[in-house]
């Protein structure tokens, strides 16, 4: 049974909203488990390609918080505990980049170019965020002895994971997008 949002009661768009978030998260992780492959100090997975799709089908608040959910529970729940707050800001952050530029103006996500354009700049953020932080790791937690210019050089060794893992994601989720928001307003659903 649907029920547009704009019918629902306030508590009901509330449990409508944590239902979503929590589905996508859900999908997210389980995405990431599936196809997921450790790189030299963290992994590359296909999970980004369902944190693009949140950001599209969800918009950017909901988007950046299961995309945030669904990455950190993976990387608690798989050994890569150090990587889980950052991975819960980038992700989440990653999530919010795509939505906002993915809706902003008139698009709503429907735009094929606008939503490569929202892709492209959320991976590339990502990339950058996870180099700075495998910096962090590096100095301070994994190899505590390495000095800031080696943390520097040692995490450069997971950046062609992570461009492989943001373009992966992007061919994944560009024409999946597209489709799923169609087949959603042909059949009058509201997210």
């Amino acid at each position: 049974m649907y029920y547009e949002k704009t019918n629902l009661s306030s508590r009901a768009a509330a449990i409508h909203d944590i239902i979503q978030v929590g589905l996508m998260a859900a999908v997210i992780f389980v995405m990431t488990s599936i196809a997921h492959i450790p790189s030299f100090m963290g992994v590359v997975h296909l999970g980004d390609s369902m944190v693009l799709l949140g950001a599209v089908l969800l918009k950017k608040k909901k988007g950046a918080i299961s995309a945030a959910i669904g990455m950190s529970l993976f990387d608690l729940l798989n050994g890569y505990t150090a990587w889980a707050p950052f991975t819960f800001v980038i992700k989440g952050l990653m999530g919010l980049i795509a939505g906002s530029i993915a809706h902003r103006k008139n698009y709503n996500g429907e735009s094929f170019i606008n939503n490569l354009f929202a892709f492209l700049i959320a991976g590339i953020f990502m990339i950058a965020a996870y180099y700075f932080s495998g910096v962090i790791l590096a100095r301070f937690i994994v190899l505590k002895a390495a000095t800031l210019n080696e943390a520097f050089i040692i995490a450069m060794k997971d950046i062609p994971g992570n461009i492989a893992q943001a373009i992966a994601g992007i061919i994944i989720s560009l024409p999946l997008s597209s489709t799923i928001k169609k087949a959603l307003k042909y059949a009058n659903i509201v997210l």
